[in-house]
């Protein structure tokens, strides 16, 4: 047998491991009553910001198609639900998590969405390209993710945008800890085998690089969630310098992180380093590498890419072009105005940030100019709304670009300069 045939026997070996994993530990867990998904989604609000999360610079639509590249049991049918105008597309190669995802189709009715049975890497063979791919949290268990990531960009529309999801490893530590444990000492998928798995995690010792995680996040204690974790027949981690290069290689260009506060040297903690300055003069990638380090436990990188040959126009404070923006708020943002530090009128936080020093403590004309935040108004108009007498643009400027950093807004950028 050739190199060539011998290397493709084993992934076909890995790939087959991976397809009968999720077989019997469907993943995520099977879910049958999607009304409140369904519900939180109503809001247009929320719609809207996820489109310009992902295309600033274009006008919101509602009827664009989605892939779901590794739906799982219910990702695909919770972004037809979310998007009953698109054409939504979701493959897996699990038999099993296709069914659990075709019965949501049936229950909630969702003529817009298709299910396939469908390795990945075969995914040309659907003949169709897409506005949006959505890969999160599979990439990294294909024998190949370079041939994965290359599949998907080859059905991406030119100016399409892709959110991945993939491994981290500096916050994986623990899970990598005891993937090899299990290895060493023959622990296997089964149900009698995670049983007792889960009585160890019990007993781990205190500091363990898992226990934080294990605080964080109690799912590790069902079964699917568990094997999925730490028994996993393949799984690799991206640091943030490895990112950036198989994302290149692939013929894409990186847009942003989903959440990209905690990776902004302007932004918590990082921003009261003494170390600040030196880091910011460092380029944007090496800026972000630095930056995970330092924060050690990130898990996982979420962010939006595009081909390397569409041209982006990036969200930017320079000039005066901002001041048509048009502000989105978050969905997830809560404004807090009990207990806040003293001269503050409130304080921002992204619920859906893991990191607890993300706090943006406003000040009464802050707080203003972000209730006035409608998702409709430009920059200059809201500004001028408040006072049309005052000049407010450095203050505008200012606090425009740290609710953006922050994740409290996205912005249309589509609004046309008087």
């Amino acid at each position: 047998m050739s190199q060539a045939e011998t290397a493709h026997s084993e992934h076909a070996d890995q790939s087959k491991r991976v397809r009968d994993f999720y077989d019997q530990y469907p993943y995520p867990r099977p879910i049958d009553n999607l009304e409140a998904y369904k519900h939180r989604w109503q809001d247009i609000e929320r719609r809207q910001a996820e489109f310009h999360l992902l295309w600033p610079d274009r006008t919101y639509r509602e009827d664009f198609t989605i892939l779901i590249a590794g739906c799982g049991t219910s990702q695909a049918a919770k972004h037809a639900l979310r998007w009953p105008r698109a054409n939504v597309v979701g493959i897996d190669c699990s038999g099993t998590s296709v069914a659990y995802t075709e019965q949501l189709k049936k229950t909630y009715n969702l003529e817009n969405l298709h299910v396939r049975q469908l390795a990945l890497e075969r995914v040309s063979g659907l003949n169709m390209t897409f506005d949006q791919i959505v890969c999160t949290g599979v990439l990294h268990h294909l024998p190949d993710p370079n041939e994965g990531l290359r599949a998907l960009r080859s059905v991406l529309k030119p100016d399409g945008a892709m959110h991945l999801m993939v491994y981290a490893p500096y916050g994986r530590a623990g899970i990598y800890m005891m993937q090899e444990f299990s290895r060493r000492v023959g622990i296997h998928p089964g149900e009698r085998q995670i049983r007792d798995f889960i009585s160890a995690l019990q007993l781990m010792p205190k500091g363990h690089p898992l226990q934080s995680l294990l605080s964080q996040a109690p799912d590790f204690r069902n079964e699917a969630e568990l094997a999925d974790a730490l028994l996993h027949p393949q799984d690799r981690a991206y640091s943030v310098s490895q990112l950036f290069d198989w994302i290149e290689s692939a013929g894409l260009q990186f847009g942003r992180w989903i959440r990209q506060a905690p990776y902004s040297v302007n932004c918590g903690v990082i921003a009261r380093l003494p170390q600040v300055s030196q880091i910011a003069n460092l380029p944007v990638e090496e800026q972000y590498a630095s930056i995970e380090l330092f924060r050690g436990t990130m898990v996982n990188h979420s962010c939006i890419v595009y081909d390397r040959d569409s041209q982006k126009t990036p969200v930017s404070f320079d000039g005066d072009k901002w001041l048509n923006y048009v502000p989105v708020r978050m969905p997830d943002t809560l404004c807090i105005q009990d207990r806040v530090p003293a001269g503050c009128a409130a304080v921002l936080i992204n619920c859906a940030h893991r990191y607890t020093d993300l706090l943006l403590p406003i000040s009464s004309l802050e707080k203003k100019i972000y209730a006035a935040v409608d998702s409709q108004r430009t920059i200059k108009d809201i500004m001028q709304s408040i006072n049309p007498s005052v000049d407010y643009l450095k203050i505008a400027r200012t606090f425009f670009d740290r609710l953006w950093s922050y994740d409290q807004v996205v912005f249309n950028t589509t609004q046309r300069c008087d």
